[in-house]
């Protein structure tokens, strides 16, 4: 596996992948990396599914005001973004994770 020149990836060095258990441990770290965003993704798009579907389903959330402002527009314009940030946090120390056992693993 090969970084491009000035990658702000420290660990990825410009070496060839001749080793099959090299090899193994790049895939096997790019898999659990994809399917640590997807899992993410995916559990962000379910909250938001479950944001749209309480709105759709209790139609007198509207009529609830805080300073003249819906409260649907206010979970959706500030309460998700706390939660976007908890799951970037969350996202980024996993990711870390991986990434210090495949060094370890590795000896890089």
């Amino acid at each position: 596996m090969t970084a491009p020149e000035g990658a702000p990836l420290g660990f990825a060095r410009r070496r060839a992948v001749d080793d099959p258990a090299a090899e193994f441990y790049v895939r096997s770290l790019i898999r659990s990396q994809l399917r640590l965003s997807l899992s993410v993704a995916l559990g962000f798009l379910l909250l938001l599914l479950c944001l749209a579907v309480v709105v759709a389903a209790w139609p007198q959330i509207h009529a609830i005001r805080i300073l003249t402002v819906p409260l649907p527009w206010i979970v959706l314009g500030v309460g998700v973004y706390p939660i976007i940030l908890l799951g970037a946090f969350l996202y980024n120390r996993a990711s870390a994770r991986y990434e210090a056992r495949y060094r370890d693993v590795t000896g890089e």
